[in-house]
């Protein structure tokens, strides 16, 4: 239902997904052509750029264990601090205040695993030399499936 109709706390960060994605797949495709031209490979450059600016929106799903930890700890860190300081709130303003408290909470775990995670690993990182290699040698042709289509034959 919710790549039909995302709700609104959820239609950004969809769109975020998908311009991302579509980035990465877009360049993927640019990589599989046969044969390349200086304009072909900067389109290429250009997806990969635009997938490394948007990859930040997968980060909440590389946590490790102990990063979790950290924002559970964060977590009943904050929650500590609130019963420490509640006072006596109007009803019309605990609704208001609990939004404010939520929205900060979230904003400090982001914080935390964009300093935690990262997508420093090899896959990622050799997609960015893949320009120079075609550049030197020519188009890839491990980057198309027809090799493994015809093997599978």
């Amino acid at each position: 239902m919710v790549l039909r109709q995302p709700q609104g706390s959820q239609v950004i960060p969809f769109k975020h997904t998908l311009r991302c994605l579509r980035a990465l797949v877009d360049f993927c495709m640019m990589a599989q052509d046969r044969s390349h031209t200086s304009d072909t490979i900067a389109y290429m450059e250009h997806y990969l750029d635009q997938f490394h600016e948007m990859q930040d929106i997968f980060l909440q799903f590389r946590v490790t264990k102990r990063t979790q930890a950290k924002v559970d700890e964060q977590q009943r860190e904050i929650q500590h601090q609130r019963t420490q300081m509640s006072r006596p709130v109007a009803p019309a303003n605990r609704r208001r205040i609990r939004d404010d408290n939520s929205e900060e909470e979230h904003e400090r775990r982001m914080d935390l695993i964009h300093r935690e995670s990262h997508f420093n690993f090899i896959k990622i990182h050799l997609l960015s030399n893949l320009s120079d290699h075609i550049r030197r040698f020519g188009n890839i042709p491990i980057c198309s499936t027809e090799f493994g289509q015809l093997a599978h034959k």
